[in-house]
This record gives structure tokens, C-alpha cells and sequence, in this order.
């Protein structure tokens, strides 16, 4: 493993499927110590991407690195530094969650005396330890959390994930983003996802994909600085206060005002230094009491449809 490699590369990496680039010549480099979110709508190839990461698909084109090891040429080395959660993991259903796990650890030539502490150790990082049950018995989100359980057994610098949260409910998907949360101060997760607010929760970086092609890499608070066109300042008041923004509305300062409910305002201003400084003038001025006062920033789901749309 070369310390100063990143933990994922991608240069021009491209798979073509009948006469078609499921993934088009990406670049893509993934930081050590990183949550990276590789986001983008179904049939995008993301699961392609991963599939080609972890050695179940070779590359039409291109290069693919994990930890400076070439997926092709260098595979066994690739699979002993990483973890893999599929999309649609599977599982014997007559084991119990430690069970499995001793298998897998077995695979990977786990000694059997290890394989139980080590099995023990992620069943108690996936929230599973002490679970007794088969798996057949299991709830989606408890399938999905042995499923990162097996991807740890084997001490991984890198755990790549396909679609993690995808068709669980709200708890489930609780369960599994707060995992994903704790592992990323201890390894470098890559996880794809359609879920604009998963990764907006616990992505630091985030590359979009679409039709193959990757649109944007950069970390989450540089793309929202980048996508910040119009500033705004949201109000919410005690009671309604109708007369309050009409009289924003007449300043040369503010680019337009929208309630979107009795009590809240939405200002949009021509610049955030100003406008904020002059709202705060008008609510002192006026006496008015505000239960907030914040300012708006662009969410990913706003940034991810004005990329789509414009491709």
C-alpha cells in the first residue's frame, strides 16, 4: 500500500456494454479519511463503477487504484485493503448473524480462535451483537447492518457501498447512515447513492454522476458556495407581520420577498453582507419580534437537479 496514494483513483476508467459506456472516461479521485458520496440517479453507473472497483467487472478503458494497487493487475492485493456492502446482499438464511460472520472471516483465512472476537467486534459496531435470531428473521436494516458487519471482518482501509439505505425504512436508514457516520472517523467509506439527503448528512465529498459521466468532484461546501447564486435570509415572526415585507420588498437591496407561510418571510438579496445588515436595521427600527432569523443555503437537491436538467 503507498501511504501518499489516495484511497480511490479513476483516470478515464470506462466500461462499454454492447456498443454502449455504461461508464464514459471518468476521472475521480477519492481522499483518504474521507465519506464520499457517489451520487447520482439509477442507470447513472455507479454500481458499474463498484463492481469494477472491487474486481467483478474489468475495465473496457482506463485505470481504476485503490490505495495505489491497479484493480487489474493487482486485485488480490485490492481485496485483502477493502470492504464491500452489494447492493442486494445475500445471505444463508439458516445461520445466525455470528455464524455468517465466522464464515466470511474463514474465506478471508481468519484463524477460527480470531474469527470469534473479530466477529463479535463489528456484530457490536453494526448494532447486531447479542442478536440470536436467524437471519431469515432479519429486517431489512438488520440485513443491511450484518452486511457492513461482513465488510469489516477483515480490518479494511476502505469500505466501498452500493446503495446502503436504498428501500429501507426511516429507522433503518437511521441506523445504517449513523454506522456509516462512525466508520468515517476510523476509514475511508465510498458509498453510492440516488439518496440526495443521505449524503448531504454524512458526506464531507461528493462526486455526481450521470449517464456515465462524472459531472462535479469537489467537497460538499465548496459545491454549495459554488451553486450559492442568490442569498437569501429566511424570517420567522411571532405573529404575521404582512406590512414588514412589503416594506423589504421597496428596498434596493432586496431582490424579492416570498412568505412561504404566514409567519415566515424569504428574502432574497443582491448581496449578504448588506441585506443582512439592513434587515437587521429594519427589525429594530420597527420593534419586531422574530422567533429566527437564518440564512438560506442551496441544498444538494437543489444543486443536484440544476446539473441534471442541464445535461
Amino acid at each position: 500500500m503507498t501511504e501518499t496514494a489516495p484511497a480511490i483513483e479513476l483516470r478515464g476508467l470506462t466500461k462499454v456494454f454492447n456498443g454502449s459506456a455504461a461508464v464514459d472516461h471518468i476521472d475521480l479521485t477519492v481522499p483518504k479519511g474521507s465519506v464520499f458520496g457517489f451520487l447520482g440517479p439509477n442507470g447513472a453507473g455507479k454500481t458499474t463503477t463498484q463492481r469494477m472497483l472491487v474486481g467483478l467487472a474489468k475495465p473496457t478503458a482506463g485505470t481504476a487504484r485503490v490505495l495505489g494497487y491497479d484493480v487489474v493487475k493487482n486485485i488480490a492485493e485490492v481485496r485483502r485493503h477493502i470492504g464491500f456492502l452489494p447492493d442486494v446482499p445475500a445471505y444463508y438464511p439458516w445461520m445466525t448473524g455470528p455464524e455468517y460472520l465466522r464464515f466470511v472471516a474463514d474465506v478471508f483465512g481468519v484463524p477460527a480462535r480470531e474469527a470469534r472476537s473479530k466477529a463479535d467486534a463489528v456484530l457490536e459496531r453494526a448494532g447486531l451483537r447479542g442478536v440470536k435470531k436467524h437471519i431469515g428473521g432479519y429486517s431489512r436494516g438488520m440485513k443491511q447492518r450484518l452486511g457492513i458487519a461482513q465488510a469489516l471482518i477483515n480490518d479494511p482501509d476502505v469500505i466501498l457501498m452500493d446503495e446502503p439505505t436504498s428501500a429501507l425504512d426511516p429507522i433503518g436508514r437511521k441506523d445504517v447512515l449513523d454506522t456509516i457516520e462512525a466508520l468515517g472517523q476510523e476509514i475511508t467509506v465510498f458509498f453510492s447513492t440516488h439518496i440526495l439527503s443521505d449524503v448531504e448528512r454524512v458526506c464531507d465529498t461528493v462526486a455526481i454522476l450521470n449517464k456515465g459521466k462524472v459531472m462535479v468532484d469537489q467537497s460538499l461546501a465548496s459545491l454549495k458556495d459554488k451553486f450559492a447564486v442568490s442569498p437569501a435570509i429566511t424570517i420567522t415572526f411571532e405573529v404575521p407581520q404582512q406590512a414588514f415585507a412589503d416594506s423589504v420588498a421597496r428596498q434596493p437591496w432586496a431582490a424579492g420577498v416570498e412568505s412561504l407561510d404566514p409567519r415566515t418571510v424569504k428574502v432574497a438579496l443582491r448581496d449578504l453582507g448588506t441585506g443582512r445588515r439592513e434587515l437587521t436595521r429594519l427589525l429594530l427600527d420597527q420593534n419586531l419580534a422574530f422567533d429566527s432569523l437564518r440564512v438560506v443555503e442551496p441544498t444538494l437537491e437543489e444543486i443536484f437537479m440544476t446539473m441534471i436538467e442541464g445535461a
